[in-house]
């Protein structure tokens, strides 16, 4: 048996999971947004809920600025309509609506 140790940002990304699927109808996790090879975004935690959908970033420590950052390269580069986004401090446990 092969045990794979979690880095902490995967067990931060793990706990905002445990935390939200019931609220989703399916969750989807690093999403990578790519263009000829090159990666332009990532997001954490993809949420669908009918048609739409909601976006998680999750960041060990309280790196709000940066969150907002990726935040507004997501929203320019995929394609599909995020309605929330939001930033999950996985340190605070606190989650916030960007």
């Amino acid at each position: 048996m092969v045990f794979v140790r979690l880095t902490k940002h995967d067990q931060y990304q793990q706990q905002l999971i445990d935390k939200i699927q019931d609220s989703y109808e399916s969750l989807s996790t690093n999403i990578k947004i790519t263009k000829k090879k090159r990666t332009l975004a990532e997001i954490d935690i993809l949420a669908k809920n009918g048609n739409t959908f909601d976006a998680y970033e999750v960041k060990c420590s309280y790196r709000i600025t940066k969150a907002r950052a990726q935040a507004k390269s997501i929203r320019k580069h995929f394609s599909k309509n995020i309605k929330n986004f939001y930033f999950y401090c996985g340190a605070t446990a606190s989650l916030i609506l960007i």
